[in-house]
């Protein structure tokens, strides 16, 4: 399996990317972001593109892969609608236009969150976007096209998030978590889960293109 991994450097990227690593029918994982991963392992290519928005000038890097993980997104506050919606349905249908383009067999899993409104008319205007996101990736010509809905991720594997409030609110709860997950533990999953389950829908599929958290927590059973 050849995969391409948008977001590699954020949390759950990172632990999507030790997943594919350690998997032996992942032969190769190219990563594509404004830097490197800087991680060093035969199984990976780092491909540093300053520009999210355009894919003309590497659509050589680009051909020839089976699946893409698109674990690339950030909080919402402190943006405009406008301004969110630019850095997450505007980029992310910008790679998956390119991509698709150049691998119509390809498989790509999208990394969405729990609370995404599908209707796109909701009140929240975070889950409009993701809606809206999803709604467009689902009706592209890819083989397949994967919505993975987390709610709670749990780092298994010292993974940190980019965004100062994620990093913040895990350093807050942590001491918690245990108790937090005996309490309601339909609303968590780990890195090591969501790169499980990633890795597995595009070996066997899913039954339904939205995979909301015991979706996800299933699919990387089987």
């Amino acid at each position: 399996m050849r995969v391409i991994l948008f977001g590699a450097t954020g949390m759950v990227g990172q632990g999507v990317l030790r997943e594919c690593l350690l998997d032996p029918q992942v032969d190769l994982v190219e990563t594509i972001g404004r830097t490197a991963t800087g991680v060093t392992d035969p199984k990976v290519k780092d491909v540093a593109h300053a520009d999210l928005f355009h894919y003309a000038d590497i659509e050589a890097e680009l051909s020839g892969f089976d699946a893409c993980f698109f674990c690339l997104g950030g909080s919402a506050a402190g943006m405009t609608e406008a301004e969110y919606e630019r850095l997450t349905y505007q980029l992310t249908i910008a790679a998956a236009r390119a991509l698709c383009k150049l691998n119509p067999q390809m498989t790509f899993v999208y990394v969405s969150g729990t609370g995404t409104d599908s209707t796109e008319k909701g009140s929240i205007a975070w889950a409009r976007v993701k809606g809206k996101t999803e709604n467009e990736l689902l009706g592209m010509p890819f083989k397949a096209a994967y919505m993975f809905r987390p709610g709670v991720i749990q780092p298994m594997h010292g993974e940190v998030s980019k965004t100062r409030l994620y990093r913040v609110l895990y350093s807050v709860t942590k001491p918690l978590l245990p108790l937090l997950q005996r309490l309601a533990p339909h609303y968590f999953l780990t890195t090591e889960q969501i790169g499980r389950a990633m890795i597995n829908v595009v070996r066997k599929g899913a039954p339904k293109g939205v995979l909301e958290i015991s979706d996800i927590r299933d699919a990387a059973k089987s």
